[in-house]
């Protein structure tokens, strides 16, 4: 039928799955906008614990005028003045949008929960848990079971969503591979969003930290990275010979001050295993003891099988939640700690509870999160921008599993979770909080906004912005960010026809009757007005190219800006004209950016900035230049 734009196969997606307002500089402190409670975020996700604190509507007012969606979560289910809205799509003969897996009630509330004095788990983390905006609404769109989302599901909670008249949408959740545009219900959701003003903040994925694999790529969505802050978690333990040593493991029981018998896995297995791992265990050996295991498996089977803890090796940089005494080590301190054992007939250890200790290090991007190069378009920079992803406290629901681990039968009110995931509701309570202030601004003004006032980050090892987009999110700025790069949607539709689309496949996405024009070709793509430069270049290939960006400034009336780059060895960078002046709010001026460099025997990411000044503003825009075998 003339009505149906495409048809494509609905499969199943994945979950991408408190310090962390105060690390970024946002307390209470900060400027404050009538507008914020008239602010409506959609999240569609394993929907909400409505009865949490972190979404009561006491002292809230009625829905905005804007509101036209309704509350259908289902059975149970009663929304509010703070949830305004739910739906679910799960035809299971009785749900409702009741989160039972705990991931949709941590996003929304990072995003917009109020303020929740003492919120801790098991007294871990103890503080105000808040989210960007608490005085803003939510919409809860429930697409998700556990971990099982079905595309088909999130394509109609997009158009439902934006027929409900929210302001932005929260996703946490994606493919493991990119797809094309024209297959990727998120994009093709986002698109329409885009068109009616709403701007989409997607979890990059938590498949880093190799190259080329992130599948948040297009380039109307906000795409986040994960970042570690200040305050990490630590779980230590006391071996017998009075030696401490440190883990990383959320490990909420209290030690009795009695020091238990540590057992080795080689002395726990059965005969015929490879007993280091603690793969294959001796249910008699087991029982009542603290296992050290060369594997992270031995949480899991030391649980099953009823040991009192375990201790084993576990690379990751971030702490999870354990189901009984255990600590996560790297491979020395599983050395020193295996060496105590064996050197002792009767080796023993104490694990305590966790504490929290300061990170002087941070910020810098979490080793899971995913990485670009963009695979489908290499020169639109992905991930935008990172946000603070790695144990953070927020809501959860009671009727989940605060460890994941079969058995776990605590319930919590707050859980401390990690992942893209976390960091992407960050980035959503920033950019409602520059709505509230911007009602008018379009998706890309405000994406523009948080990109280029972004505070610059080093290291991610060799892939620099590939990890951490324009920088990390600096939300004390956003809403001030002196000049702007912005995009319609007639840009977006020509970029689709610059890489290689045709009229129909552009109309597959958009839905409407857009068209190609001859004109198009993949040389234009570098001048889209994006708040980023990326270039990939050939190994041994010299080059010079120019891109042109146009600014519209948004910050002083009568004002000039001065141009000033970061220099990089053996690339050349020079900008044209190197002063801009504006005479008032609003108007557009363009630039030229001139990059020239020799020949590179090696793959290497090269990172530099172009930074435009005044008096007040910084406005920061990366130039990537991506060296690589094509």
């Amino acid at each position: 039928m003339d009505e149906v734009v495409s048809v494509f196969e609905s499969k199943t997606l994945k979950l991408h799955t408190t310090r962390s307002w105060d690390f970024m500089g946002f307390q209470d402190k900060r400027r404050s906008s009538p507008g914020e409670s008239d602010i409506i975020i959609g999240v569609i996700d394993t929907g909400i614990w409505p009865e949490s604190d972190s979404f009561s509507d006491y002292g809230f007012s009625p829905a905005p005028k804007t509101w036209k969606g309704k509350c259908a979560g289902g059975n149970n289910f009663t929304c509010n003045k703070k949830i305004i809205g739910a739906r679910k799509y799960i035809d299971d003969g009785g749900s409702s949008a009741r989160d039972n897996v705990g991931h949709g009630s941590h996003i929304a509330s990072i995003a917009a929960g109020n303020k929740v004095k003492d919120a801790s788990f098991y007294g871990i983390a103890k503080g105000i848990a808040k989210g960007a905006v608490p005085s803003s609404r939510l919409a809860v769109y429930q697409v998700c079971v556990s971990e099982r989302c079905v595309e088909a599901d999130i394509l109609k909670a997009f158009d439902d969503a934006i027929a409900d008249g929210v302001d932005l949408i929260t996703i946490s959740l994606g493919r493991r591979e990119e797809v094309d545009f024209k297959l990727d219900v998120i994009a093709i959701g986002s698109f329409h969003a885009m068109e009616k003003g709403i701007l989409t903040v997607q979890s990059c994925g938590n498949s880093g930290p190799y190259r080329g694999t992130i599948t948040s790529v297009a380039p109307w969505l906000l795409s986040v990275a994960a970042s570690i802050m200040d305050r990490r978690i630590i779980d230590k333990f006391s071996l017998g010979n009075g030696q401490t040593l440190s883990g990383r493991s959320i490990n909420s029981f209290a030690s009795s001050g009695k020091k238990i018998a540590l057992l080795p896995g080689e002395h726990a297995s059965l005969p015929y295993c490879n007993g280091s791992t603690c793969d294959c265990l001796d249910p008699k050996k087991v029982i009542g003891n603290i296992l050290l295991c060369s594997s992270e498996d031995g949480v899991q089977m030391g649980y099953e099988y009823g040991a009192f803890g375990s201790i084993v090796i576990n690379s990751d940089q971030h702490a999870g939640v354990v189901p009984y005494p255990a600590s996560r080590i790297d491979e020395i301190t599983y050395a020193h700690a295996l060496s105590y054992a064996n050197s002792t007939n009767n080796p023993q250890v104490e694990i305590l509870k966790s504490e929290a200790m300061n990170d002087p290090n941070a910020p810098y991007i979490a080793d899971f999160s995913s990485r670009g190069p963009n695979p489908l378009i290499p020169e639109i920079l992905k991930p935008d921008i990172s946000a603070p992803g790695v144990e953070i406290l927020a809501a959860f629901s009671p009727n989940a599993n605060p460890s994941g681990f079969p058995g776990d039968n605590r319930h919590v009110k707050y859980n401390i979770m990690t992942g893209t995931s976390m960091a992407c509701p960050h980035v959503t309570g920033i950019a409602a909080y520059v709505k509230s202030f911007h009602p008018d601004w379009s998706p890309a003004a405000i994406k523009s906004s948080i990109m280029t006032t972004a505070i610059p980050m080093n290291g991610s090892q060799d892939l620099k912005n590939f990890a951490y987009g324009a920088g990390h999110v600096n939300p004390v700025k956003v809403i001030d960010p002196g000049l702007i790069l912005d995009l319609s949607k007639d840009d977006y539709v020509n970029l689709l026809c610059d890489i290689g689309y045709d009229t129909a496949t552009v109309r597959k996405i958009s839905g409407d009757n857009s068209a190609c024009s001859s004109s198009s070709g993949k040389s234009l793509l570098k001048d889209i007005n994006y708040p980023s430069i990326v270039y990939q270049v050939q190994l041994m290939q010299p080059f010079m190219v120019n891109f042109t960006r146009t600014v519209t400034n948004v910050g002083i009336a009568n004002s000039t800006y001065k141009a000033s780059v970061t220099k990089i060895s053996n690339i050349n960078i020079t900008i044209v004209p190197q002063v801009l002046s504006f005479k008032s709010l609003g108007e557009k001026q363009s630039f030229s950016v001139n990059v020239a460099g020799g020949k590179f025997s090696k793959p290497i990411v090269l990172s530099s900035s172009l930074v435009w000044t005044d008096e007040k503003h910084r406005v920061r825009i990366p130039i990537i230049v991506d060296v690589t075998q094509i």
